[in-house]
């Protein structure tokens, strides 16, 4: 049987400690208090202690009372009875919790109750407290002033969480379109191209990781990997300058080394101290099956060849871009010779640093052992995601994912592969010089230290309609000016260029010859005239050398096949014409174009 045990209003000398004026009694504010007991006096007495205290007062007689209140008055604490007829305490403690949803309504039970066991239970159903009887009316003053308190802190936090929330979604709103058009100005360029795969996985809207590619004007392929410091928005602001100055640059037949340079220099002068990029560039010649490999700052990349199915792991050696002035930057790089299929791997070190739930890294050696694991080289990309996947349990990524897959092939299935839109569109064909000469002389200085083709390039390119035609005019003064310098005026033997160790030995001599240089000059001549349908492109190149017997060397058939000799056959195919002049010291090619 319940016990019904009633606390004298009056106060004795030992229950004014501590006394009300001793508690900080917040009296102006008017709460509203659901008190449900079956026992009349009980209930009576809670009602006039609450009352003197300033609140408003709704009684209840059992539970089921109590739940209808609150549904109807929505009051801000309740008092309630552990032990009543009808629905007790308990479950109407977790029905008013549930109708209250988010908002704290505290419950405080009121009960003889005395075992641990059966107080648990009051807490157990939702209660935030409980007030054993006899009732002492200072302590449930002081019990609704607290649990008043704890009910604000708790509307505040939920305004501030809402506010928060909204906040994040008009955040992630402009993120999304920045992101937009960050995309468009960072774009990837020919990253889809055939010959590659590749993922971008970042944490966040924005990603600190990049993966850019562009086809050469010489039809080659640039590949840039790059991964700056942090995540998200900050770590991507980088990538903007980058992707400009990269896609520009190529796009005008700059040599890697210069790239790199350039933007090193940029991200030195715009990224704050101890931000900077991490990168990967790999340069790609189809047509002479080499790759040129510049590794700052990432982990060890891969190198599969695909006759051994063997690995060749290529370290990194120089520093991350935008760390070092440009007096200290190293852009000194590797080749390598390339067989067909022969593929590299790119990865950012969220790859590598990737953990299992003991918290160990995924690490290059589980990257190795997913190579020799591996028995099909076009399942490779998707072994190395895969062999991620299974070595952290699918758990959540704790940095930006960026891995690339780059394949050599042949030059001829290469063909057609476009990085920018612009060379397909008309737009193409609007404004700019149609009829005009240049002369172009560079002398000693210049040539040690100068490459003149960008520049020329960026001129061919504003004329209407040539720049669909970028690639092979790159080609063809590239060879000329080429020929025109090393065997024209240094005099150097394309020979030594048999073998893939006598490139070594030719470059070599090509450094020494030009160091020496102190006489002799290159002149360029370009002449361009318009044609109802297109245009004509001369582009003659003198050089100031001895020159060669040319009509014996007409007669001869160039060499279609090796390391040397394929570059005239390949410019006779692409020409209206191709004439040497004088001595040989001086060639002619003449390119016409159509827009049919």
């Amino acid at each position: 049987m319940k016990q019904n045990s009633i606390a004298p209003v009056g106060t004795q000398p030992s229950d004014l400690s501590p006394t009300l004026s001793q508690i900080d009694v917040e009296s102006d504010e008017v709460l509203r208090i659901l008190i449900a007991d079956d026992n009349d006096s009980d209930r009576l007495i809670l009602q006039t202690i609450v009352k003197k205290q300033g609140h408003t007062v709704f009684a209840a007689a059992d539970g089921e009372q109590a739940v209808r209140l609150f549904e109807e008055e929505r009051p801000d604490i309740v008092l309630l009875d552990a032990l009543m007829p009808v629905m007790d305490g308990f479950e109407a403690a977790r029905m008013i919790k549930k109708l209250a949803g988010e908002d704290l309504v505290p419950i405080i039970f009121l009960t003889s109750l005395k075992d641990a066991a059966s107080l648990a239970d009051c807490l157990d159903a939702g209660g935030s407290d409980f007030l054993n009887k006899p009732y002492n009316r200072v302590i449930l003053q002081a019990k609704i002033q607290a649990f008043n308190r704890m009910r604000k802190l708790h509307a505040t936090v939920r305004a501030q969480r809402d506010e928060i929330s909204r906040h994040h979604d008009h955040l992630i709103h402009e993120q999304e379109v920045a992101k937009a058009v960050f995309d468009n100005i960072a774009h990837p360029g020919c990253i889809d191209a055939k010959n590659i795969k590749y993922l971008l996985s970042p944490m966040a809207v924005f990603n600190g990781d990049l993966a850019l590619a562009a086809r050469r004007p010489s039809g080659g392929m640039v590949v840039l990997l790059g991964d700056f410091t942090g995540h998200g928005l900050p770590a991507a602001i980088g990538a903007m300058p980058l992707s400009d100055i990269f896609y520009g640059m190529i796009q005008k037949g700059f040599l890697m080394q210069e790239i790199l340079r350039e933007i090193n220099k940029k991200l030195k002068s715009i990224l704050p101290v101890g931000v900077f990029c991490c990168a990967c560039m790999v340069d790609m010649s189809f047509r002479k099956g080499l790759m040129e490999i510049w590794v700052g700052g990432l982990p060890d990349i891969f190198l599969y060849r695909a006759e051994s199915a063997t690995i060749a792991e290529i370290k990194s050696s120089n520093l991350p871009l935008g760390v070092l002035g440009d007096a200290k930057f190293n852009t000194d790089a590797a080749v390598y010779e390339l067989s067909l299929g022969d593929r590299v791997y790119l990865w950012s070190d969220g790859i590598h640093e990737e953990v299992n739930s003991e918290d160990v890294m995924f690490g290059t050696s589980a990257l190795s052992q997913v190579f020799e694991d591996n028995k099909n080289p076009d399942q490779l990309f998707d072994d190395i995601l895969g062999g991620v996947l299974q070595f952290t349990g699918g758990t959540e990524q704790e940095d930006d994912h960026t891995l690339v897959e780059v394949t050599m092939m042949s030059a001829e299935e290469m063909e057609g592969v476009q990085e920018l839109e612009e060379a397909r569109s008309s737009s193409a064909y609007l404004g700019g010089p149609q009829d005009w000469k240049l002369t172009y002389e560079l002398l000693p200085d210049s040539l040690r230290s100068f490459n003149p083709l960008p520049l020329l390039t960026h001129i061919l390119m504003e004329v209407p309609g040539l720049r669909p035609h970028s690639g092979k005019l790159y080609t063809i003064m590239a060879e000329l000016y080429s020929n025109a310098l090393e065997h024209g005026l240094l005099g150097l033997d394309s020979n030594l260029k048999s073998s893939p160790l006598g490139f070594a030995d030719y470059y070599r001599e090509r450094t020494d010859a030009l160091e020496k240089l102190t006489t002799g000059k290159v002149c360029i001549y370009l002449i361009h005239n318009p044609e109802p349908s297109g245009g004509v492109l001369s582009i003659k190149i003198e050089d100031s050398g001895d020159g060669f017997n040319f009509d014996d060397f007409e007669k001869n058939q160039h060499k279609t096949e090796g390391y040397c000799g394929r570059g005239i056959p390949l410019i006779r195919s692409m020409c209206q014409s191709f004439n040497y002049y004088g001595n040989g010291n001086i060639v002619e090619a003449v390119f016409a174009w159509s827009v049919c």
